[in-house]
């Protein structure tokens, strides 16, 4: 028993130090530059630190049967070549590519959550929260994220940017794991900063707010970092000006953490959406909102 306890406490004690971290830049971020005023410690902020401290511990354990699975069928389809070449490549170019790859993977896994149903059932915990800051992202179902994270991680497998069989010890993929974290905290941030024309390169927090909003378009801005990928795929909306007024999801979710990672699980879903098509309304199903793909918003 004492061999596994070990290493469960010193992974406590480095997503704690994480946290502390995180919270000694983004607490007096959004203390100076507030977008929306509330409390540091508001109503959902015990829930977001359990998840914190949940999505930080059990994706080790929920990741590694599949992808030993995933592994498993490299082995067989992928020629071995490929990955030789790549990991010939200079260690910038690999990170670079590792990104690009890594995001539309993320981009699809999370479009996904919000188009397929039963997938919506997990991720609709992330957009319950009716006040954004940096500590929503780590609102998740531990399903969700395994999800989301898969569908980055298997596309730089493929190509041979990361091993799976190096996942706990691979240097790129710990970089593009850090890398989206750290911006993940800071495009859910309350803070009001708006960088122009730059928020066509690279997500901010307008960007992602629009995403949460509770009236607006929830199925656009789907990329974690890359906005150049919700343009791809016409999903992008920008706004030069404006905020979203009000977040939060239209679909019915659990207020307590027990209920929230148990009732997707168990059928029948108080807040399964129908099947979403584009341009369809869903509020009054309590499912995701779906808008027109084939126009954009313009800014204000």
């Amino acid at each position: 028993m004492q061999q596994y306890l070990r290493p469960f406490a010193l992974d406590i004690l480095r997503v704690s130090i994480w946290l502390a971290i995180v919270m000694v830049v983004f607490v007096p971020l959004e203390r100076l530059f507030t977008l929306h005023p509330q409390k540091v410690f508001r109503k959902s902020f015990p829930t977001d630190l359990a998840y914190y401290f949940l999505n930080n511990l059990s994706p080790k354990l929920l990741l590694i049967p599949p992808v030993a699975v995933i592994a498993w069928l490299l082995h067989f389809v992928i020629p071995s070549g490929l990955h030789s070449q790549v990991a010939a490549l200079p260690a910038w170019i690999r990170f670079v590519a590792a990104l690009m790859v890594a995001e539309i993977g993320f981009y699809w896994g999370h479009r996904w959550s919000h188009e397929i149903p039963f997938l919506w059932r997990f991720h609709s915990i992330h957009h319950s929260p009716e006040e954004m800051d940096w500590l929503v992202n780590t609102r998740g179902h531990p399903i969700d994220v395994m999800f989301t994270r898969l569908c980055g991680f298997v596309p730089m497998y493929v190509i041979g940017l990361t091993s799976p069989m190096a996942h706990s010890g691979d240097a790129l993929l710990f970089l593009v794991i850090f890398t989206g974290t750290l911006w993940g905290f800071f495009i859910h941030s309350n803070v009001k900063w708006r960088f122009g024309p730059l928020e066509w390169l690279v997500s901010t927090p307008a960007f992602h707010h629009w995403h949460h909003t509770y009236s607006g378009p929830i199925n656009k801005n789907y990329a974690p970092l890359l906005p150049i990928v919700d343009v791809m795929f016409g999903t992008h909306h920008w706004q030069s000006k404006r905020w979203p007024e009000r977040y939060g999801a239209i679909a019915e979710v659990p207020s307590s953490l027990v209920e929230q990672v148990f009732d997707p699980l168990l059928p029948p879903y108080r807040s399964s959406p129908a099947p979403a098509e584009a341009g369809e309304d869903l509020a009054a199903a309590g499912g995701p909102r779906v808008q027109p793909q084939e126009s954009q918003a313009q800014g204000d």
